[in-house]
């Protein structure tokens, strides 16, 4: 995500690498690359012109603090002027109304029936929701289909009439029926439509018109860059919609539609999809989105991702193994288990400051822990629950019943003892302490 913008904006900053003071030449030059940058990652030419010209002026009336470098300036001044861009602040979804319908519209192929899955995951998790599903999509043969199944992955029902060809006498039904059963959100799939089909856009206007929504997300696949950018002006003049929701974000490295859409239709991207788990939905945060860009992470997001999988009964428990030394195979499994649900790993080191930079030439496989997971299934539940019991005799039964090599064990057992060790000195307060006082001579 932004892997190319991030790289060309670092690039443009190591014209004032070095320099004593800010000057018209060196901040043209800079802003020339900062402008060439943003245009390759498909923003909007006005955007990215209106962009470079607001932090020029905002730079040349800047005096430079003896203890800032003219780059560390210009970083933050991009960085505020990056989260304006995308929305200033984060845009919260209207939810007290009860229940709260929610219509989601966007053009064929956006990924909005996954979104649909996503959004009533997010809020059943995260905010507490008795969502329904309502499959509105009267066109496409599997789009009921799909939904059900995303409905009954997540745990939430879905509504839908296979004999009505009446988008609108669907959405009343599905309401109704949302009234009837005590469920507080609505979340309303419609048919994927082009903005030049005036009987489905007029379609989806009488379903507007007949639902009253709370919200209204347009959907919008962030890989067709400023075409998304140009069918949300569209849309948003028939609909009028409250946000934006971009796809397939992680699959762009350009860009360009999250930084062009705010300015182009002035409504707030709302939610960004990182991946194609259910869990892989992500609050759009301005802020936090600009300190990526330029290549400082997000560790606010990495904390959250973090807190959303890990239970506290679960953490306090494994606390008081690791502090009695009794961390084994089956924790160990499981903490894979929910880091693995926390997204993308590329995507979750690039939160990490610095990190990014030198994961940017890395491949990161997605099945890395898969060798793992295979040798600790391969393990007893005795050996599981006891690893200081696995002997030699027993490595080699793993590797074969694992079908690794030898070696992958060995290492395996090895990282484990060692993190073990860790584990019981960040426990012990003195030992930390401890640890802590070495650390300048070290």
């Amino acid at each position: 995500m932004f892997e190319n913008l991030s790289d060309k904006l670092d690039r443009a900053f190591k014209v004032l690498k070095g320099q004593g003071t800010i000057t018209e030449i060196n901040v043209a030059e800079t802003m020339k690359e900062i402008r060439k940058a943003l245009l390759d990652a498909d923003v909007n030419y006005k955007t990215a012109k209106a962009f470079t010209d607001d932090v020029r002026q905002k730079a040349l009336g800047n005096n430079v603090l003896t203890a800032i470098s003219p780059g560390q300036l210009l970083t933050k001044l991009m960085n505020d002027e990056l989260t304006e861009l995308m929305g200033g602040t984060t845009a919260e979804l209207e939810l007290k109304a009860s229940p709260t319908i929610i219509l989601i519209a966007g053009l064929n192929g956006a990924g909005k029936t996954t979104f649909t899955g996503k959004l009533a995951n997010y809020l059943k998790t995260t905010k507490n929701k008795k969502p329904l599903l309502v499959a509105d999509d009267i066109y496409r043969p599997a789009a009921i289909d799909q939904l059900e199944v995303l409905g009954q992955q997540i745990g939430v029902p879905v509504y839908a009439n296979r004999d009505s060809k009446d988008p609108v006498a669907i959405a009343r039904e599905g309401i109704a029926l949302a009234r009837q059963n005590g469920h507080n959100v609505v979340i309303i799939d419609t048919a994927g439509r082009l903005a030049i089909d005036e009987a489905m856009m007029v379609e989806i206007e009488q379903v507007k018109n007949a639902v009253q929504p709370h919200e209204i997300l347009f959907v919008v696949d962030s890989m067709t860059g400023q075409d998304a950018v140009n069918t949300a002006k569209v849309f948003n003049d028939r609909l009028d919609f409250t946000g934006v929701v971009l796809t397939k974000l992680d699959g762009d490295t350009r860009g360009g539609a999250a930084l062009s859409i705010k300015s182009v239709v002035n409504k707030p991207i709302k939610f960004i999809g990182t991946g194609e788990k259910m869990e892989a939905l992500d609050v759009f945060h301005p802020d936090r989105m600009a300190s990526r860009i330029l290549g400082m992470g997000d560790v606010v997001s990495l904390v959250e991702r973090a807190q959303q999988q890990f239970d506290e009964k679960e953490a306090a428990e494994l606390q008081k193994k690791i502090r009695k030394n009794k961390f084994d195979f089956n924790d160990f499994y499981s903490q894979i288990q929910q880091i693995k649900k926390m997204g993308n790993m590329k995507d979750l080191m690039g939160m990490i400051p610095g990190v990014g930079k030198m994961m940017k030439d890395v491949e990161v496989d997605d099945n890395a822990f898969k060798a793992i997971e295979a040798i600790i299934q391969s393990m007893t539940p005795f050996e599981k629950a006891n690893p200081e019991t696995i002997n030699q005799s027993r490595r080699n039964r793993i590797s074969k019943g694992s079908g690794t090599d030898l070696a992958e064990v060995n290492r395996l057992m090895k990282q484990f003892d060692d993190m073990k060790k860790v584990m019981k000195q960040m426990s012990n307060p003195a030992a930390m302490a401890s640890m802590m006082r070495r650390m300048p001579k070290m």
